[in-house]
């Protein structure tokens, strides 16, 4: 018999055997200061591309000082126990209220945190009979979730309606013969592409094919849509979305995500979501701290307009100088560039180092072998300025990838990795 952390002591994964040379700059980096365009960064200034703050909410000085207003009075325990024995308050059920009412849906319901949260809708929405039906390039939210169904479940190409309709007729061939139903997943916003979803194409499928459509929209709720009501109502089909979901870690800067549906389904899912049956409330000061980024999520819409001048800028100038950032239809702003993983490492060094700018950086198994992905995200609280700096590094260290300078540097990087 094997000791079970043999496998543990010899492969570390592909992302993990790279330790010695990333964690705490690379990987686990620590920004520093108040959340910002610009932060620390081992000590130095740099603008900071790499925080989900859409819409600048989390340094705002209203938000703190409800922040800690409800922290004074509250405290960060309060209420104690799960939502069903002794965790519920007349204010849970009222910001679930408003969240319902902005996303046009008869009832919403709290979740402690989005992953989790995503996790456990897919498992209580599914039983052993039922179909899922997902984009392959789903968040891992939604592959763990889907990982827990007992069931058959099928991936379609990503935003392929047509790879989509050929799972449904498997699907539908399937739940004829289990007596189940299926569902349908996809993202409002793929959040490594930026893309938006086939939402529209996919609930014009259901004049066609018996299914349920829920949807993660936890990068286009309070960026998408006129009203900042996210992705169902940027593409109008927002009353085709039978479960909807988003999360409070990106344009409400805090903690927390909902579920929102009809009230029939709300009423069945707080009856059954194992994370938040058997899981301690939502906090009080999380709940007031929400229901305010909310109120001015609504009623600010100047936080939005600023978001997407700031997006357009840096998209618009990142095409003009033949940057390929692929088919974004948001504000995350991936940009490919062709190179291996030490030169990722010599660029993002040099990025940071010496030109003050800090973004986000994926490699391979994320992404395919020989591409580096520059993951930005644009906020309300950055300015043309930062925009105009990020361009010209990123210019310069274009420049250096293809002459082979980084190439020159990883050299040492690979040596010590054996390669």
């Amino acid at each position: 018999m094997k000791d079970l952390f043999e496998k543990i002591y010899k492969d570390k994964g592909p992302l993990g055997k790279w330790a010695s040379q990333a964690e705490g700059y690379f990987v686990f980096p620590k920004l520093e200061g108040q959340i910002s365009n610009r932060m620390k960064f081992q000590g130095k200034d740099v603008i900071t591309w790499s925080i989900n703050d859409y819409l600048g909410l989390a340094n705002h000085p209203e938000v703190r000082k409800v922040d800690a207003e409800a922290g004074a009075a509250y405290g960060s325990a309060y209420p104690m126990g799960a939502r069903m024995m002794s965790g519920h308050t007349d204010l849970h059920e009222a910001l679930q209220k408003e969240l319902a009412e902005f996303v046009n849906k008869e009832a919403a319901y709290l979740l402690n945190f989005g992953y989790q949260g995503m996790v456990s809708t897919i498992d209580a929405l599914v039983s052993k009979n039922d179909i899922i039906v997902y984009d392959v390039d789903a968040h891992a939210c939604i592959i763990d979730g889907v990982r827990l169904h007992m069931g058959k479940r099928f991936t379609y190409k990503h935003n392929d309606v047509v790879s989509l309709e050929k799972n449904l007729d498997r699907a539908t061939k399937m739940a004829e013969q289990t007596g189940g139903g299926i569902l349908v997943i996809s993202e409002g916003v793929f959040g490594m592409r930026g893309e938006q979803g086939r939402l529209k194409e996919i609930a014009a499928l259901k004049k066609k094919y018996n299914f349920r459509f829920l949807v993660d929209d936890a990068h286009g709720f309070g960026t998408q849509g006129k009203t900042g009501a996210g992705t169902g109502e940027e593409q109008g089909v927002q009353d085709d979305i039978d479960v909807y979901f988003a999360t409070f870690a990106k344009s409400m800067a805090g903690t927390g995500a909902f579920i929102a549906a009809d009230q029939e389904i709300i009423d069945y899912l707080k009856y059954n979501l194992r994370s938040q049956m058997f899981a301690k409330s939502l906090q009080m000061q999380l709940v007031v701290g929400a229901r305010k980024r909310l109120e001015m999520l609504k009623t600010m819409p100047e936080l939005k307009n600023k978001l997407w001048e700031n997006t357009n800028a840096l998209q618009n100038g990142l095409r003009e100088r033949g940057f390929d950032i692929g088919t974004t239809q948001s504000c995350v702003t991936p940009v490919y560039l062709k190179g291996s993983i030490p030169e990722a490492m010599a660029l993002v060094k040099d990025l940071r180092e010496n030109f003050g700018i800090f973004c986000s950086i994926v490699v391979y198994p994320v992404i395919p072998k020989g591409m580096i992905l520059l993951r930005l995200i644009p906020t309300a609280t950055h300015t043309l300025e930062d925009v105009q700096i990020t361009l010209d590094a990123f210019e310069a260290i274009r420049s250096r990838l293809e002459n082979g300078t980084y190439q020159r540097l990883s050299a040492a990087v690979m040596a010590a990795m054996g390669e």
